[in-house]
């Protein structure tokens, strides 16, 4: 008669300790599920971390700065002025840069005497006053934007690399605004370095 004791050994050590083992990778499998279905879609279509690389947007941003973009609003609504914006280099596409937007599609921007002065699609003249900055621009120069052209600078004028001297951003380039800033702790902050209070004048 054939021996079935080491059968029913195997089976009997099967018990809880296979179904450990059993419930732990089930377990992996719904962690992997639920990445794909929900934290891949976020981070490619929703938000991105990025750190805060270089000195261009200080003293609103520091290097090494943790932040997390919101790359959702601007496909229901387009970028405002003052919205500090994360965006691929134009010349570079494998960049991505962090500025502010100063110029919006349609206007005509022009740098002179150390001031920024727009004029927009309906030919007011908008006298900007920019209290982030901690020095004023060094450059001067004049943009004529397009309907889906951008002018950014970044709030250190003295040394960003910005549209003043690569020109404006197409719309196709701007990745999203900067959401949340997450590190350092102490600076967390909803909509970072956003301003929107610009003075209009005919």
């Amino acid at each position: 008669m054939p021996d079935d004791t080491v059968l029913e050994k195997a089976a009997a050590a099967k018990g809880p300790n296979a179904s450990k083992k059993e419930e732990t990778w089930w377990d992996v499998i719904k962690f992997a599920l639920i990445t794909l279905v929900i934290i891949v879609p976020v981070r490619l279509y929703i938000a991105q971390p990025f750190i805060v690389s270089g000195d261009s947007m200080f003293p609103t941003f520091h290097n090494g700065e943790y932040l997390v973009v919101d790359e959702l609003s601007y496909k229901f609504h387009p970028p405002v002025r003052g919205d500090v914006v994360i965006f691929k280099f134009p010349e570079d596409p494998s960049k991505y840069f962090i500025k502010r937007i100063i110029g919006l599609p349609g206007e005509t921007v022009t740098i002179y005497g150390g001031k920024v002065y727009v004029k927009t699609s309906d030919g007011k003249q908008t006298a900007i006053a920019e209290p982030y900055l901690s020095q004023p621009t060094n450059k001067s120069t004049t943009t004529v934007l397009t309907k889906d052209q951008y002018f950014t600078m970044g709030d250190n004028r003295p040394v960003s690399y910005d549209s003043r001297y690569w020109g404006p951003v197409d719309i196709k380039h701007i990745r999203g605004r900067a959401l949340l800033r997450l590190f350092p702790f102490n600076e967390i902050s909803y909509l970072p370095g956003a301003f929107s209070d610009y003075k209009l004048a005919k």
